[in-house]
Formats: structure tokens, C-alpha cells, sequence
């Protein structure tokens, strides 16, 4: 089996299996405005607190991390419990302690990174129905840009799409040519 054969049934097992465990998505498309701003959080990195359009279980989060962590941790305990019983309980007790914090700090980083790959993955599907001419991987910091000029000018809420779509539109490439759509 190929690497990329791997990675896209992991993918397919975390978007199909894991996320619709752990997350609450709204069955409701992301607003236009809400995308503008979830899609500005998302190319400034600045994901945080309550994002519209889905909510964490944290319980099943839980589960779910202390299921992966054990799936981790128990073969290296097995494969390496020999040197580990022959340890001095001092180191023991220093291993036990780093390994806390690397739990602790990795719980922190999943929960980042799935917290994020939900966002893009709500992200690109709202996108698809308020920008479908635009591909999201080639505009999307562009939009930002656009939607951070609006707040600037506080463009009111029901011109924000045509402000929007006017200066994406309006905007030339690096070689000068305006694009075409």
C-alpha cells in the first residue's frame, strides 16, 4: 500500500469517522459575513474561542485522545518494559513526569489541529456557495485583505457582498492582466 493510499484513508477515516464523533456541525451554511471573518481568523492564525458553525464535545474529545494516546504508548511500554523495570525509581519517577507534560502538551496541540482542520474544512464548503467562481487556495488571502479594507471603512452589512466582489473582481494579478472568470 502507497503512502498516499495511507494518507487519504486516514483522512477519510478522521473527516468521515472522527470528526462527526468529536464536533457538533451545524447542518446550516456559514453566513457570508461569517465566512469573511472565520476565513480572516484562519489566514491571520488567530483561531480561537467560539466559532460559528460547529462546537467541540469534550468529552468525546477526551476519549478520543486517551484512546489514540494509549494506541501510542502501550507498544513502546511493551517493547521497551524490560529496560523499564531495571530502572531506578528516581529516573521513574522523572519519566513519569516528563511524559505528564508531553501529555498534557500534546493533548493542546490535537485539539489545535483538529479545532483548525474543522475550521478549513467548513471554511472551503461555504466558500464553494458564496465564492464558487474563486478558488479558495488562490483567493482566500486576497479576501481576507478585502474583508479587513471593509471593517476598516465599516462598510454596512448589506453591501459587503458587492464590496467584496467588486474588489476581488477588480484585482490584477502579478503581471498585470486583469483575470478572467
Amino acid at each position: 500500500m502507497g503512502e498516499r493510499t495511507l494518507r487519504s484513508m486516514v483522512s477519510a477515516l478522521i473527516d468521515h469517522k472522527i470528526i462527526p464523533y468529536v464536533f457538533d456541525i451545524s447542518r446550516q451554511p456559514i453566513l457570508f459575513r461569517e465566512l469573511l471573518k472565520i476565513n480572516k481568523m484562519y489566514i491571520d492564525g488567530t483561531i480561537e474561542g467560539k466559532m460559528p458553525g460547529f462546537k467541540l464535545k469534550l468529552f468525546r474529545f477526551y476519549i478520543l485522545f486517551l484512546l489514540l494516546w494509549h494506541l501510542i504508548l502501550l507498544p513502546l511500554i511493551a517493547i521497551f518494559h524490560s529496560l523499564l523495570a531495571k530502572l531506578d525509581c528516581h529516573l521513574s519517577i522523572i519519566l513519569a513526569g516528563l511524559a505528564t507534560i508531553i501529555f498534557f502538551a500534546s493533548f493542546s496541540i490535537f485539539k489545535g489541529w483538529m479545532i483548525e482542520r474543522v475550521t478549513l474544512k467548513l471554511i472551503k464548503e461555504a466558500w464553494r456557495i458564496h465564492f464558487p467562481h474563486f478558488d479558495y487556495d488562490k483567493h482566500a488571502s486576497q479576501v481576507a485583505a478585502i474583508y479587513a479594507k471593509a471593517e476598516e471603512q465599516e462598510i454596512p452589512r448589506k453591501e459587503l457582498r458587492l464590496f467584496v466582489l467588486n474588489h476581488l473582481l477588480s484585482e490584477k494579478t502579478p503581471s498585470g492582466h486583469t483575470e478572467e472568470y
